[in-house]
């Protein structure tokens, strides 16, 4: 996998606190999501797969950044195990109030922060081209 889009430092930026522990395998994992809903995306890249321009760049870090932010806020780990069920128990095993929300066309649930982030940088939604 390739780096992610952020940093810790950048995360800390971006929400005003200092970053949580494990912030590189959260921003990781965020990266992922956006690289996810950014499949049919088209802009310019170095060898490495990684955006060259820099409104781009910096576009992709604030996604990510608010990926990570909205996971923060509501307990999850990157993972999505979080917030699915309103009430949980272990034993003897118990679920309840399911509200997961449907999966996005990309089949990633982003933010709604980094969702905005990357439609104002003209990024999604991506369409196919025929050649």
């Amino acid at each position: 996998m390739r780096r992610p889009y952020a940093t810790p430092e950048q995360l800390a930026a971006w929400t005003g606190t200092p970053a949580p522990t494990g912030a590189e395998r959260l921003l990781a994992r965020a990266s992922e999501d956006i690289d996810s809903a950014l499949l049919t995306a088209v802009y310019p890249v170095d060898e490495d797969g990684d955006p060259t321009e820099p409104a781009i760049v910096a576009a992709l870090a604030d996604a990510t950044c608010a990926q990570a932010e909205y996971w923060l806020a509501t307990g999850d780990d990157g993972t999505g195990a979080a917030g699915r069920w309103d009430s949980v128990s272990i034993g003897p095993v118990s679920l309840s109030g399911r509200s997961s929300s449907p999966p996005a066309a990309s089949g990633v649930e982003l933010a709604p922060r980094a969702d905005r982030t990357l439609r104002r940088a003209g990024l999604t939604p991506g369409r196919v081209i025929a050649w």
